[in-house]
């Protein structure tokens, strides 16, 4: 086992992979910015998601999803995301106001979109 810090993790959802295509963020350059370089990964259950919307924006995440790490997940929406960034230890990179509310009250700490420009952690 080697002595190196290990890389921080990301858990996108669905809107979170929707941002690139409704407000021109490059979410790789900003994850880098707040936190460094990061693992950054997408549960299956929101390639499953993607898969059921139809749309432009749906389809231009559906293919940025499959750019990243795509980790095995139980479940559906909210809890399954939830799940994976617990079992990661991971952030959790989400525009859901809802969702980030219940992902810090069990100690997951969130990126999310500030300004329709930046994303920031909370």
């Amino acid at each position: 086992m080697s002595g190196a810090p290990r890389k921080q993790c990301v858990v996108l959802d669905a809107n979170a992979l929707m941002m690139p295509f409704q407000f021109s963020i490059n979410i790789d350059a900003e994850i880098e910015r707040l936190i460094g370089r990061a693992r950054i990964v997408v549960p299956e259950c929101v390639v499953r998601e993607l898969e059921g919307l139809r749309g432009r924006a749906a389809k231009a995440a559906l293919m940025l999803a499959r750019k990243y790490e795509i980790v095995p997940s139980e479940g559906a929406g909210d809890e399954c995301v939830l799940s994976v960034a617990l079992r990661e230890n991971a952030y959790l990179l989400t525009n859901d106001a809802a969702l980030r509310r219940r992902a810090r009250a069990v100690g997951i700490k969130c990126i999310y979109l500030r300004k329709s420009s930046y994303l920031e952690v909370w």
